[in-house]
């Protein structure tokens, strides 16, 4: 299974960053990277429960394949966000539904920030993920 484009930049980046720190660093610039979404999307009905934070998704499919947007009030959430997000873009529904989050976090060398609490709160979003690119 190849990575999609956004994936493989992420994994070049993380892989020559030596150290929490300069991770950490690079986890803050994915995060301000992320596209903003409305006031309007930061609704309810797309929130994700199951996150100590405030999270939204939105997500749209464009040619049989998924493109989502995410949001959080928390900055390092929103770098995790956007790793997960480089990971899932463009995939279909039966990738999207194999996809091994721990596995791709271990890849970046981030598997040690994922608290328990983050780790369940980002596994939230897959699996809000796929429930949407099922329910379409």
């Amino acid at each position: 299974m190849s990575l999609p484009l956004p994936a493989q930049q992420a994994l070049e980046s993380f892989e020559q960053a030596h150290g929490w720190e300069q991770r950490a660093r690079l986890l803050m610039q994915w995060g301000d990277r992320l596209a903003p979404l409305d006031d309007a999307e930061k609704t309810e009905a797309n929130r994700v429960h199951g996150c100590e934070s405030l999270v939204w998704l939105v997500a749209e499919r464009v040619e049989g394949q998924w493109h989502f947007k995410a949001s959080s009030d928390a900055r390092l959430l929103r770098g995790l966000l956007a790793l997960l997000l480089a990971r899932v873009q463009g995939v279909d529904s039966a990738e999207l539904a194999g996809l091994d989050l721990r596995a791709w976090f271990t890849q970046l060398g981030l598997e040690r920030q994922l608290s328990p609490s983050r780790s369940n709160g980002l596994h939230a979003v897959l699996l809000r993920m796929a429930e949407l690119a099922t329910s379409r």
